[in-house]
């Protein structure tokens, strides 16, 4: 929507991970080094841990796409965990590789995988194998990876394994239970938050990678609110500049300072506040008890947020194909 109003050629702020808007912060430099340094060793497990949105799966798939060219030696399978058991666990990584297994033993489970990894390392391809949201895996779902790890071919690992997750991972793996798993850790690191020079530098290098001409242009304040709401965290910073972008549209504003960003981190903070606990009043006057009253507080404010974002786009939309032409017109005939 606003991409053809600041003639940008890309959206900038897509919260889906994108390796073609990669930035190389201290951080994700660091991390892709420990990815990279994990490959050439072709066993173990790197872990990489990080807050939510702090850029862990975008460093994965920006690794990926520098190994194009060893594309074709490379079998690798990324899979975003939940709750799983043990059985689970290995049913959802042989299901990852393409291996069909409805119904089957355990033990035939892992006799199919045992295959499939020897089968790859005979075509002369090194089985990869991505979980993200580690933290949500079971223990026991986590010593099964560990056992993976024991399938060897000349003394050679069969299986590497890259852990993503958010720092309760990091608890898990500290259990006594994860000792055997702690010793085949070849490389862990911990993706922070970017600092407030680094958070300027990202949202400049995503806005020129879509073709940005300093419209909109930011003031220095500006980039210094974005950093104290967002505290550095990519994610963080994508929602807020799409919001700030939109608003922007829909208000025809080529410049951006720091009460516009207060502006709408108070729409933003507005939409997901909760209501207050106990007693409240909606605002057709009647009162609501906790429980029922508050999802219905909280409908009206999103549905007022709604009717006002609906408004200022009508408003464009009026002003640019009904006003504008006629004032054009009118200019013409005089």
């Amino acid at each position: 929507m606003y991409t053809s109003f600041y003639n940008l050629t890309d959206k900038p702020f897509q919260l889906s991970p994108d390796p073609g808007f990669f930035f190389e912060s201290k951080g994700h430099k660091r991390a892709m080094s420990y990815l990279r340094y994990g490959l050439t060793q072709a066993e173990g497990f790197i872990v990489i841990t990080g807050e939510v949105g702090a850029g862990k799966t975008t460093v994965v798939r920006n690794l990926f796409r520098t190994l194009e060219h060893e594309k074709e030696k490379i079998v690798s399978s990324h899979l975003v965990s939940t709750q799983l058991d043990a059985d689970d666990m290995l049913r959802t990584v042989a299901a990852g590789f393409g291996i069909e297994e409805e119904g089957g033993s355990k033990a035939s489970v892992l006799k199919k995988l045992e295959n499939f990894l020897r089968y790859s390392r005979r075509e002369g391809k090194r089985v990869l194998l991505v979980v993200d949201e580690a933290q949500n895996l079971t223990p026991k779902a986590v010593e099964e990876l560990r056992m993976l790890s024991n399938f060897q071919a000349d003394d050679q690992p069969l299986l590497q394994s890259f852990l993503l997750g958010q720092p309760e991972f990091r608890n898990t793996l500290q259990g006594e239970d994860m000792l055997q798993l702690r010793q085949r850790v070849i490389a862990s690191y911990h993706l922070g938050p970017l600092d407030e020079t680094e958070t300027r530098a990202y949202i400049e290098h995503r806005l020129n990678l879509a073709g940005w001409k300093n419209d909109p242009s930011f003031t220095d304040e500006s980039f210094q609110a974005i950093f104290e709401y967002t505290k550095g965290i990519p994610r963080r910073v994508n929602t807020l500049c799409d919001r700030l972008m939109l608003f922007g549209f829909l208000e025809e504003l080529h410049a951006f300072d720091q009460d516009l960003v207060k502006t709408v981190i108070q729409d933003i903070s507005h939409e997901f506040s909760q209501p207050p606990a106990g007693e409240t009043k909606t605002k057709s006057g009647k009162h609501a008890q906790k429980g029922g009253g508050d999802t219905l507080e909280r409908l009206e404010r999103k549905m007022d947020n709604i009717e006002k974002t609906i408004n200022r786009l009508l408003t464009v939309v009026i002003r640019k194909v009904l006003v504008q032409p006629l004032e054009r017109k009118s200019k013409e005939d005089n």
